[in-house]
């Protein structure tokens, strides 16, 4: 039996008529499924946890954006016994994107029903003042945790949403947080042996997919797939330099300029000297001054298109 966890209110109510549609294919198709709808924030952790907790084999199938992933993924109690699918309906869609998943709900569910390929990604885990949070994409403090944080806020992301420009909200909100930010000192310290600091960091991020933000390809060589973290540090550059970059992000060429700094790691640990913004999957999370982040040792079996 296939098992749809579905976010109604992804992109500002579009789960609700893809899912119509998903639904109206299930019945021609005779599939035998269940479907379960989120209610309120982290509820489709509660659901793959209680689906997942007779640690047996599942296949999830998640309808929604990365945040709706990455409470599933939160919520598995064995990453291993559970075959993972995807309809992507987000604003951002960082997840589908870097797996190569398709787009269209329809298409996205005959290459679920009838796969082909399958792949075997890992997870990240975010460790911050003795709590932990699973993370699918990547994790960061500072700047680009910051967006997320006013995007999550902000109504633009409902009006881009409505017109199918979603993800252009967190490209609007980078360029106007980035006028008033302040690069903070930061150490970061690499499987716990390089220690690194750095006088002004406006964010670090440990990725496992090579994209977060809406298709913001800060670690092109990320692959989430090789049992390794790949981490930028944007640091110790004119504010004026930095937005010039941000544009250079979306194709990965960012990297070349002095300033971007990528390392590969099994381990990360960040520390500011103040308190900045945080986040997983683009999911907002207090201010923090420290966070680490690894893999978990299990990886998750995905269904590709």
């Amino acid at each position: 039996m296939y098992t749809f966890i579905v976010n109604p209110n992804a992109r500002s109510g579009l789960g609700h008529r893809v899912w119509a549609e998903i639904e109206r294919s299930l019945k021609e198709r005779g599939t035998d499924y269940q479907v379960y709808f989120t209610k309120y924030q982290r509820h489709a952790s509660a659901i793959a946890g209680e689906l997942t907790s007779d640690l047996k084999a599942h296949t999830l199938i998640v309808l929604g954006g990365d945040g709706t992933v990455n409470e599933v993924m939160n919520g598995i109690a064995d990453l291993s016994l559970v075959t993972f699918g995807y309809i992507p309906i987000g604003s951002s869609n960082d997840f589908a994107r870097g797996l190569g998943l398709s787009t269209d709900a329809l298409t996205a569910l005959s290459h679920i029903l009838t796969p082909s390929k399958y792949t075997y990604i890992n997870v990240g885990t975010m460790s911050y003042q003795e709590k932990k949070r699973r993370f699918a994409v990547s994790t960061g403090i500072g700047f680009d945790a910051g967006v997320c944080h006013q995007v999550v806020v902000s109504r633009l992301k409902v009006l881009l949403n409505k017109i199918g420009l979603g993800k252009l909200s967190y490209a609007g909100v980078a360029l106007s947080l980035m006028m008033s930010l302040k690069p903070r000192k930061m150490t970061v310290t690499l499987d716990d042996s390089r220690k690194m600091e750095f006088e002004s960091v406006y964010f670090a991020a440990a990725m496992n997919q090579r994209y977060e933000g809406g298709g913001f390809k800060f670690c092109p060589a990320a692959d989430p797939s090789d049992d390794i973290l790949d981490v930028i540090v944007i640091a110790n550059m004119p504010k004026l330099k930095a937005l010039a970059l941000l544009p250079t992000a979306f194709s990965g060429r960012h990297v070349r300029f002095r300033g971007i700094h990528i390392f590969t790691c099994r381990k990360v640990d960040f520390v500011s000297e103040t308190a900045l913004p945080v986040h997983t999957d683009g999911e907002p999370i207090f201010l923090q001054r420290h966070m680490s982040a690894s893999l978990e040792p299990q990886k998750v079996r995905i269904i590709l298109s």
